[in-house]
């Protein structure tokens, strides 16, 4: 078989890639290990999620609704069904990439791609054929997968990674999340609505590092009350397992202790597949971590080879593939683009959800940046009070001279969306005047955007001014 343009992996980045490279003429080949397109992102990932955290906000709301004189009972779960809608929601979505590759003229090879060369490609399926692919162009979106780690029992039940969790098999009594990142968290925000005490184990001094102290403060303080412990500086050094569950050891500041638990969730992170291709045999470089290194253009060292997503590095965000795919695609079909995002934003969809984009406060301080900050408490917008939740933030950081946004970081509900606002914001270059003059629609959590610029510029009418914002070098 032979292909002007062949795309290994199909999730977000890799689909996108094929599809705009056979948008501008090209015959592409799409080369996809599972037996449905979507990749991690769609089924097993970003998407069932999302689907399930969607479930669990709407057993955490009508819980959160009785003060108001709304009593519910606590509807029974049943995960047969549960886990059905989840699986159709994901199948509508990979259906509909199916359709978009035929529409397209794109062909779809299933199995597991590796190079032979640098215009060669084996891909075994699995029933042992192999499938000898000759192309001229190649982009790599081949992703990553669960990190492990060397103590955890290996094809124990009790043991589970984010897939894993996603399929909801049983809903264990006490639960381990190892990992207070996104992932986990996420994780943790489905079981604990599920009716599972969980706990979580965080190796660092903060859930979600990277994210500013401040903007994550609201999430612990609310996870606190509700999980059975939040143990931050805390390393796990051992999982036994036993006839009644796993036995967890654990040393932080308090000491050495043991657990056990019925489950044990590990959420630290994922590692890159760069080292799973045969990469060697087409000569293109591949780093001691797994990451394949490119250029603005996503090329390898190899010029006809490509690589985007996962494979290439941080952020690991299906929204920062989907931007490299294009912009792979189009420099594969002689265009003159080049990947040249100032900023990405990153949400975890927990309850708060937290998202931030751009320079973060700690960033600022770290690298000596002058900033000033203008940060405006959810509890004065009359939109959160509606929803019953006040303990959100947005915080806006500012260059002190030119007044330019450069980061944001917002924690409460619908987060995620409202960062779109801020990421076009830095694109664009607005300082806080243009957005505390845009007028957003009221009451909305919007709102909190305009009007946090207003508390930095000194202009705000709804709580009582303040002067601009204490600027600050690190």
């Amino acid at each position: 078989m032979e292909a002007e343009l062949v795309v290994l992996g199909a999730g977000p980045g890799g689909y996108t890639a094929a599809f705009r490279a056979a948008d501008l003429g090209k015959k592409v080949v799409l080369v996809e290990r599972a037996p449905v397109l979507g990749g991690v992102c769609l089924n097993v990932g970003c998407i069932p999620s999302k689907a399930l955290l969607h479930a669990a906000k709407v057993l955490e709301e009508a819980h959160e609704m009785v003060p108001a004189g709304l009593g519910f009972s606590r509807p029974p779960i049943d995960l047969d069904k549960l886990r059905q809608w989840k699986e159709g929601v994901v199948g509508r979505l990979t259906g509909g990439l199916t359709k978009l590759a035929q529409m397209r003229g794109v062909t779809v090879v299933q199995g597991t791609g590796r190079f032979v060369s640098p215009s060669e490609m084996e891909v075994s399926d699995e029933r042992g054929g192999v499938t000898r692919l000759a192309f001229g162009q190649a982009i790599i979106a081949a992703g990553s997968e669960p990190a492990t780690l060397p103590f955890v029992p290996r094809g124990s039940a009790r043991v589970i990674d984010s897939t894993g969790a996603l399929e909801i098999e049983s809903v264990p009594e006490r639960l381990l999340v190892l990992g207070g990142g996104i992932i986990g968290l996420e994780m943790a925000t489905v079981y604990h609505a599920l009716g599972s005490k969980v706990t979580v184990v965080e190796i660092q001094n903060q859930i979600i590092p990277g994210a500013d102290v401040d903007i994550v403060a609201p999430l612990l303080k609310r996870i606190k009350a509700r999980y059975e412990a939040i143990k931050l500086a805390t390393k796990v050094t051992s999982i036994e397992e036993r006839p009644d569950g796993l036995m967890v050891g654990m040393e932080g500041a308090a000491g050495a202790e043991t657990q056990l638990f019925d489950k044990v969730l590990v959420a630290v992170g994922r590692a890159p597949n760069g080292r799973q291709l045969n990469l060697e045999a087409a000569g293109v470089r591949v780093d001691e971590r797994g990451f394949v290194p490119v250029d603005r253009q996503m090329r390898t060292n190899v010029r006809q080879i490509f690589a985007i997503g996962d494979i290439v590095g941080q952020p690991m965000l299906a929204h920062k593939a989907v931007h490299e795919g294009k912009v792979a695609a189009e420099v594969a079909a002689g265009l003159h683009s080049a990947f040249d995002a100032h900023v990405i934003p990153s949400v975890a969809y927990t309850d708060p959800e937290v998202a931030w984009v751009g320079l973060t406060e700690a960033e600022a301080v770290a690298k000596g940046v002058a900033f000033g900050k203008g940060v405006f408490p959810w509890a004065a917008s009359g939109r959160s009070l509606s929803l019953g939740r006040d303990e959100g933030v947005t915080k806006i950081i500012f260059d002190k001279e030119t007044k330019r946004i450069l980061g944001c970081g917002i924690v409460g509900p619908n987060a995620g969306d409202l960062i779109a606002e801020a990421a076009l914001a830095i694109e664009m270059g607005a300082d806080a005047a243009d957005i505390g003059a845009t007028i957003h629609p009221h009451p909305t959590l919007s709102e909190t955007i305009g009007l946090a610029a207003e508390m930095f510029e000194g202009t705000i009418t709804d709580l009582m001014p303040r002067p601009p914002a204490r600027s600050a070098r690190g």
